[in-house]
């Protein structure tokens, strides 16, 4: 699955973004430690790709910058695309991946676990004992908005998912 909305242009971002992320920086390292909360947490974030790493604390920035005292929404969007370390797909895989997904096909199973991102991501955030909306957002964030999550909410993590990373 692709987000809603996640044209052409959108996914060319993120394949560049794939393609030249660094490793977060020793600043950058210690702002994301002081926002996750269990070392669960930690493993999860620390075993991503660096361009996924990027995503979140961008991600993550952005929200913190509308609402810094909503600490649950901040890590929803550190954390919601955790599920893509299973796959363990370069550039290319991801793009393939995500093209057979759009013609309703699946490939291999890292293929399928690497669109199943969510979900994966969903199941392993609740055994951590993350807040309900970091599991929701993690689960959701490539369908429709969940009853539990509200607009403003919904619509502040979509806006920083969809933030684009290019000279991070």
């Amino acid at each position: 699955m692709t987000a809603p909305g996640a044209g052409p242009i959108h996914l060319a971002g993120r394949f560049l973004d794939v393609i030249l992320a660094r490793q977060l920086r020793p600043r950058e390292q210690a702002e994301v430690a002081t926002l996750l909360r269990t070392g669960a947490e930690r493993s999860m974030y620390w075993d991503q790709a660096r361009a996924d790493q990027r995503h979140g604390l961008a991600a993550a920035r952005l929200v913190r910058s509308r609402r810094p005292h909503r600490s649950d929404l901040v890590r929803a969007a550190l954390l919601h695309d955790v599920g893509k370390r299973s796959a363990r797909l370069g550039p290319v895989g991801r793009s393939v991946a995500t093209i057979l997904g759009r013609l309703g096909l699946v490939g291999p199973p890292r293929f399928a676990v690497y669109l199943d991102h969510g979900r994966i991501a969903a199941q392993e955030l609740d055994r951590a004992g993350a807040e309900p909306l970091v599991v929701a957002f993690a689960l959701h964030h490539h369908r429709e908005r969940p009853e539990e999550i509200s607009r403003e909410d919904w619509d502040l993590l979509q806006a920083a998912d969809r933030a684009v990373l290019r000279g991070s």
